[in-house]
């Protein structure tokens, strides 16, 4: 092997990293839903759920981001969580001209059932890498995503 191919991106295929990215998360996806095909949930749902379980009061704009759908998609699915009480919208007590999305009480409970049901991939997924692989890859993935 020659030492030109040891250096950060002497072998780049874009094509290539983005097929695998794509296939690991459609497969953790597929996984993942089969689980909350159960409590009736969506991934996007347990996404919302999740983020709003780490730091209740976010944006739409911010929640789109985080759970990855555009701002109508989201909106939909924030309303029919507002319709079950998992969520709820208020204004932002520094910006009233904002609204914020926070976490209910009946939200947090249904978090708790699905971080349950989704446990066991989540943590089959981190055990396939050694774990300075694994906050290795977290960290240039979370480079990917960041916004320029």
């Amino acid at each position: 092997m020659s030492a030109s191919s040891h250096k950060p991106g002497a072998h780049r295929d874009p094509h290539k990293l983005l097929h695998l990215i794509g296939g690991v998360n459609r497969r953790f996806e597929q996984q993942i839903e089969e689980r909350l095909k159960p409590a009736r949930t969506s991934i996007e749902q347990y996404r919302i759920l999740d983020a709003l379980g780490a730091r209740s009061g976010r944006t739409m704009s911010e929640l789109a981001g985080l759970v990855f759908v555009d701002s109508p998609t989201l909106t939909k699915i924030v309303d029919r969580m507002v319709a079950k009480a998992e969520v709820y919208r208020a204004p932002d007590p520094h910006d009233r001209r904002k609204v914020l999305v926070f976490i209910s009480e009946k939200g947090a409970e249904t978090l708790r059932e699905l971080k349950l049901l989704v446990a066991e991939p989540e943590a089959a997924l981190a055990a396939r890498l050694p774990a300075g692989d694994t906050d290795r890859l977290c960290s240039l993935l979370e480079n990917l995503l960041a916004e320029d």
